[in-house]
């Protein structure tokens, strides 16, 4: 159990996974744009350069939170990544109720990066830091549901478990399209990935609460940014294509295709569109995706009672 938390399908696969999905993430979208794009081994090379940088801290920060936070940020996504059916149909620490764990830890890098911000008391960083929070209150409901609709069919809090009864009836699987759509667009806007960037632009607030981060520090966000996109495609996969054979090494390499094919649709999407302004983020969500989400829990809830 320790050597799987650590190493495979923990969190030395978490991270060897995240570096390659973000140099795929870049390349696609480079190739999108009609660039050439990085070579392989950009994400490791920016890694690295950050680590042999010098750290800085802000002369009125909390010396303390200002570097404790990257860390915890990196320790959820590391942690919610093994309550996930990576591949097959059970994860690798499953329980009662570890979806509410899951959706709990997800929650927590969006905290932290308001934190950052707050704690690094600077202008540019502060405005950020209230956009991320004004950001995370208007898609975590969205989100919430979307992740909480195919319990209801399931009738389990347990990520295995809804991964397991899932598999074995795939229609219901089709009956869930609008959470599906509703969970990549509400993952899109958690990741502040392109249209809902508002956090992070650059071309207005420089690079939104991290502004003053630099280093390692910075280095330990930018990788719990891309260990927080795998575990997201890792959830989706888990709940809306929980498609499995049973044999070990082709459940893995269809977990590989997924998450890559997911990956691709959220990086078309991201080249697709333009920055929404942080009022247009909150309408979009509340107005749009949520009425969505709502929409699928009460069918989801209508068929539950017909199924018995």
């Amino acid at each position: 159990m320790i050597l799987q938390a650590l190493v495979f399908p923990g969190f030395l696969f978490l991270a060897v996974y995240s570096a390659l999905l973000a140099f795929l993430d870049r390349k696609l979208y480079a190739k999108l744009q009609n660039r050439i794009g990085p070579p392989w081994y950009q994400p490791l090379a920016d890694f690295l350069k950050l680590l042999g940088k010098e750290t800085i801290i802000p002369e009125k920060a909390n010396a303390k939170m200002f570097q404790g936070i990257p860390v915890f940020a990196l320790a959820s996504m590391a942690t919610a990544f093994l309550c996930i059916p990576v591949f097959g149909k059970q994860a690798v620490f499953s329980f009662s109720g570890d979806m509410v764990v899951t959706l709990y830890l997800l929650m927590l890098p969006a905290v932290a990066t308001f934190l950052a911000g707050w704690y690094s008391r600077s202008l540019y960083a502060t405005l950020g830091a209230t956009r991320v929070l004004t950001q995370m209150f208007s898609y975590e409901v969205p989100l919430f549901l979307a992740v909480l609709a195919p319990t209801l069919l399931c009738g389990t809090w347990s990520l295995s478990e809804c991964t397991a009864y899932l598999d074995a009836r795939p229609l219901l699987v089709l009956l869930n399209l609008p959470g599906a759509l509703v969970m990549l667009i509400t993952i899109q806007c958690k990741l502040e990935r392109t249209p809902f960037d508002a956090p992070e632009a650059e071309t207005e607030i420089v690079s939104g609460p991290l502004v003053e981060y630099g280093g390692r520090y910075l280095a330990c966000f930018h990788f719990a940014k891309d260990c927080e996109l795998t575990v997201l495609i890792s959830l989706f996969v888990s709940l809306y294509l929980p498609f499995v054979t049973g044999v070990a090494w082709v459940d893995f390499l269809l977990y590989l295709v997924k998450t890559m094919a997911v990956l691709g649709a959220l990086c078309l999407f991201r080249a697709v569109t333009a920055r929404l302004r942080i009022n247009q983020i909150v309408s979009f969500c509340w107005k749009i995706l949520l009425p969505c989400a709502l929409i699928q829990m009460v069918l989801n809830l209508i068929v539950r009672r017909w199924i018995g």
